[in-house]
């Protein structure tokens, strides 16, 4: 078991976990209208430097050779920057000049964006492994806070995020849904 940052060639195992973890959020981030496109939009924005899903901001863990779970984890008072690239693309390919992306992070916290571990591997520990390498980086990075958002309705993930530390601190709403914001010092 060993947890790394990501590389550039991780992109075919990372991206159908990122999915996964990000949901309906992955379209509203790439204005894409099917997988199969949000896929390649993804797998183009991973592969880049300077947005927040780039390979830069994840982690993975490897077991045997297989990428089991990653991590997106970012500095929050780079998240308007780091956003930037997908309104870009957005207004390049659909004309919308209009699109916001509304902001998770906060300035001064290191935001844990996306969690997922692959199916065959949960129960593990792997999750917990991945939370505790970002929150490290976080800590070499300066920062004292993290903070995360969970869907309201998921109350297995919250219970694990409350188990690991983090205290609900508002709720956030996004392409209509709502989300419950948590944070923990470092």
């Amino acid at each position: 078991m060993s947890t790394r940052m990501a590389a550039r060639d991780d992109a075919p195992r990372v991206i159908p976990l990122l999915l996964d973890a990000i949901g309906e959020i992955a379209y509203l981030l790439t204005g894409a209208s099917d997988e199969a496109d949000c896929a390649r939009r993804l797998t183009d924005f991973f592969k880049q430097p300077g947005n927040r899903i780039s390979r830069e901001h994840v982690i993975v863990d490897e077991r045997d050779g297989v990428i089991a779970g990653m991590i997106v984890a970012y500095s929050g008072n780079d998240a308007q920057v780091l956003d930037e690239p997908f309104l870009e693309r957005m207004r390049r390919d659909f004309g919308e000049a209009e699109r916001e992306i509304v902001k998770e992070a906060r300035n001064g916290e290191y935001y844990i964006d996306a969690l997922a571990v692959a199916e065959d591997y949960r129960g593990q520990g792997i999750a917990k492994a991945l939370m505790a390498a970002a929150e490290q980086r976080g800590r070499e990075l300066g920062f004292e806070r993290a903070s995360l958002i969970v869907e309201s309705y998921n109350e297995r993930a919250y219970g694990i995020y409350g188990r690991a530390g983090y205290i609900e601190d508002g709720l956030l709403r996004i392409g209509g849904s709502d989300y419950r914001r948590m944070v923990k010092r470092l």
